[in-house]
């Protein structure tokens, strides 16, 4: 079932939010009846997340071959120490996925369906929220396969766990118009030239603005947001990666200097959700603070 045929659930929750509920009956609170990070996160209805390949901060943040990247920096947030966990690149998705590299250490294919372990879509899934995942050059909904053109499932950790629905991964083809479809969270993987990994900083730039311009824009006028970010630098810079955040939770032209790792935005995706939950990681991370209206 696609997520994006089916808001629901999404529009109960928003609902019930905005009522005032007792946050017990949705699951927002932990056990002892108290919400973690809910007096200083907002609750967008939707999060969009794209991450980029290889490229540190300061080849991005400044650069004239990434004006639409700076334009979103400018009108949202941008955090100036933000880091990968490892390299090489898969590790890091994994990282970033499931707090936990799963002793991934290269970016040979995971065998699909292999780990169990607890993620951020298994875990929007336990509890009544909705999850799913754009893939430009993916084969076909679903395709588990190693590599066609383009598509690297290396950039895609959600084939690597046996408790993600493989039918919830869709090509990029399929990317909804009515964003108001989208799924709680959501993330958009570009291609090897789309991302920057095989193409230059400028072709990426022009693949986030042509493919989720419309969406970053719409985000700022309906509670919503979207995230960039990398997997990791180019292996000269400490491994200190651009990440930016846009849309109407977030106070224009924010910087937080604050240290913040792959299991802090994990963390902060799974606290922006209202889970209860916190995959590996995660559990002992920081929310990203001081850059919300």
């Amino acid at each position: 079932m696609q997520p994006h045929k089916a808001p629901a659930r999404r529009t109960l929750t928003a609902l019930a939010c905005a009522a005032g509920l007792a946050a017990g009956s949705l699951g927002l609170w932990t056990a002892s009846g108290t919400a973690h990070a809910a007096t200083s996160l907002p609750a967008p209805d939707h999060v969009v997340v794209v991450v980029m390949e290889n490229h540190a901060y300061s080849q991005v943040i400044g650069s004239s071959s990434a004006p639409y990247l700076n334009s979103l920096a400018r009108g949202g947030a941008k955090l100036t120490a933000s880091y990968g966990i490892t390299h090489p690149s898969q590790p890091n998705y994994y990282a970033l996925f499931s707090g936990s590299t799963q002793g991934v250490t290269d970016d040979s294919c995971v065998d699909p369906g292999a780990l169990q372990e607890p993620n951020l879509a298994s875990e929007l899934l336990d509890a009544g929220r909705s999850w799913a995942s754009w893939n430009e050059s993916l084969p076909a909904d679903g395709d588990t396969s190693c590599r066609s053109g383009n598509y690297a499932q290396k950039h895609n950790p959600w084939f690597g766990f046996g408790n993600v629905p493989t039918d919830s991964a869709y090509t990029f083809d399929e990317f909804p118009t009515d964003f108001s479809t989208l799924p709680t969270v959501s993330f958009v993987t570009p291609d090897l030239c789309s991302d920057m990994h095989d193409c230059s900083v400028a072709t990426g730039d022009s693949w986030l603005r042509d493919n989720l311009g419309a969406y970053a824009d719409w985000a700022q006028t309906h509670n919503s947001l979207l995230v960039v970010t990398f997997d990791e630098d180019n292996k000269l810079s400490g491994n200190r990666i651009p990440t930016v955040l846009y849309g109407q939770p977030v106070a224009a032209g924010s910087t937080s200097g604050t240290t913040y790792t792959h299991y802090d935005l994990l963390r902060t995706l799974e606290d922006l959700a209202g889970l209860s939950a916190h995959a590996g990681n995660a559990a002992t991370a920081s929310d990203i603070t001081g850059i919300w209206n």
